[in-house]
């Protein structure tokens, strides 16, 4: 297929080492960053859904994107001039525990496309089976496709680094799926989801060369990553490891304290679903807190053992950070550098997490004591089975002359706890309120910056769900009903009020709605 508009340069796949066999046999690849394999055609591709801002970053106008020749591309039956279609390989640390050879098994990546200036790696997910597959089918179905379509996006408009999603293609193909891993199977709608991003390179795309004592490839992908994706570190010299290396530490920072902030729990971090450039990657089993509970992870897969609950976060990325560090050691003539990158790590989440406290809570400026301030409030959360969401928004409306607990009511979930914490919630508040007034904020100011920081509308399970239930069932109009809610999380959208509820007593329980399995 030809198109006049799009210009790849594929510089991943053009200078760095490829896999001498082409195609989706399932193998061990040697000596090789990417493997030769294109998306497995499709019975009927029909778009879903799209991004309007991301089809613009790309130079997409819209009759491109409502061309047949869209559908076909972004569900992998064509490819447009320029495209050379590979999938990456890596390994990478899942749940602990070293993996060894991972690789891109359900994702193909199209080409660079360079627009404006800028750079955009154009990412398959479930196009087929790949070499990296492990005996799977390649494929995703159209509930996990639109969570993570949804996701990509929601994520930008909350502000936190991410992979952005093109497009959401249904491809008329049946995908079995044993979704609670029952041993019952069962055949479901398939979709294939682009995922646009500077670079998908991960911590894993170290981790595996460094494994196999393989110093030189390890080198040529990081020369080749600084090369082109931090071009800050052109002029860094011989310090251009530990500069970069830092980079990746206090980006790392940014992101999951950006989580923290928003409620976000990834749910699968493990070191291949980790960016190098500090985006969030792989959207699976991912969820909002909404009781709060630093415990909770939607990941059934950890239910047990939880090692990736909301309130761990921060220590998993530092640990996922120091495996990097390992990888990386052959390049450097000692630790310091290293060690130098992840204490910045350490001092970057701490000064963000900072910054969010005073935003979140209005105070104007970071004092000694806020952090105590911050950390009753969220055991009062969790006492009362507050909406972690609702709580931190409804806190910019409690008048600071006369706070009210009552303005907080929506966010309990329990009756009862909220008995048992309101005696409590209320003498908070006047703490709060008197500090808010010894800030000197005009109260417009300080209501400003609150909602700025507490997103009125995320992108819960359950609203997912609902827009999952449509499109399966042939109405796919939820989806980009909430995509437009998503795009404005912190704007009050009058009408919309539904979609910032807390969550219903229906989908306390039901599958989708609170904890997901890895199944796509």
């Amino acid at each position: 297929m030809k198109t006049v508009n799009l210009f790849f340069d594929n510089r991943f796949v053009g200078q760095l080492p490829g896999d001498a066999e082409v195609g989706p046999r399932r193998r061990e690849v040697l000596g090789a960053l990417w493997s030769q394999v294109a998306p497995t055609p499709v019975a009927a591709p029909h778009l879903l859904a799209h991004s309007p801002e991301v089809a613009g970053l790309l130079g997409f106008d819209a009759a491109m994107v409502q061309s047949r020749q869209f559908a076909e591309v972004f569900a992998g039956n064509a490819l447009y001039d320029g495209m050379q279609p590979w999938a990456a390989n890596y390994g990478g640390h899942q749940f602990g525990h070293w993996a060894g050879q991972l690789g891109d098994g359900r994702a193909i990546s199209l080409g660079e496309l360079v627009a404006d200036g800028k750079r955009w790696e154009l990412q398959l997910k479930g196009a087929g089976p790949t070499p990296y597959s492990r005996g799977a089918d390649g494929r995703a179905v159209l509930r996990s496709s639109i969570r993570e379509f949804l996701c990509s996006e929601a994520m930008h408009h909350l502000g936190v680094p991410t992979t952005r999603a093109l497009s959401l293609v249904a491809t008329g193909d049946a995908v079995m799926r044993d979704m609670f891993y029952d041993g019952h199977p069962q055949a479901e709608p398939g979709a294939v989801v682009c995922r646009v991003a500077p670079s998908f390179v991960r911590f894993g795309s170290f981790e595996l060369p460094a494994s196999r004592g393989d110093v030189t490839l390890l080198r040529q992908l990081a020369e080749f990553c600084i090369a082109r994706d931090f071009p800050e570190l052109a002029d860094a010299g011989e310090q251009r490891f530990a500069r970069w290396f830092e980079l990746v530490c206090t980006r790392t920072a940014v992101m999951v304290a950006q989580w923290m902030r928003v409620g976000f729990v990834h749910g699968v971090m493990n070191t291949d679903n980790m960016s190098i450039l500090g985006l969030t990657i792989d959207y699976g089993p991912y969820g909002w807190v909404e009781n709060y509970d630093p415990d909770w992870t939607p990941n059934t897969t950890d239910a047990q053992g939880r090692r990736y609950r909301f309130g761990t976060q921060m220590q998993v990325a530092y640990w996922n950070l120091t495996r990097l560090a390992q990888a990386l050691s052959p390049l450097f003539a000692d630790v310091q550098p290293l060690q130098a990158g992840l204490d910045a790590f350490r001092e970057r989440y701490a000064a963000e997490d900072r910054a969010h406290l005073v935003a979140k809570l209005g105070l104007g400026e970071f004092r000694d004591g806020d952090e105590t301030l911050m950390a009753e409030f969220l055991e009062l959360l969790q006492q009362g089975e507050m909406d972690m969401t609702l709580a931190f928004r409804a806190l910019a409306d409690v008048a600071t002359h006369a706070p009210d607990a009552a303005v907080l009511d929506e966010a309990f979930y329990s009756d009862q706890a909220r008995a048992q914490v309101l005696p409590g919630l209320q003498e908070w508040l006047q703490r709060h309120a008197r500090l808010v007034r010894d800030a000197g904020q005009p109260e417009g100011e300080r209501r400003r910056i609150m909602q700025a920081a507490n997103p009125k509308y995320v992108l819960r399970n359950w609203l997912a769900q609902e827009a999952i239930d449509r499109a399966e069932r042939g109405d796919p109009a939820g989806i980009t009903d909430l995509l437009d809610v998503m795009r404005h999380p912190y704007d009050e959208q009058p009408g919309r009020e539904a979609f910032a509820r807390k969550r219903p007593e229906w989908a306390r329980e039901r599958a989708g709605c609170s904890m997901l399995s890895c199944s796509s």
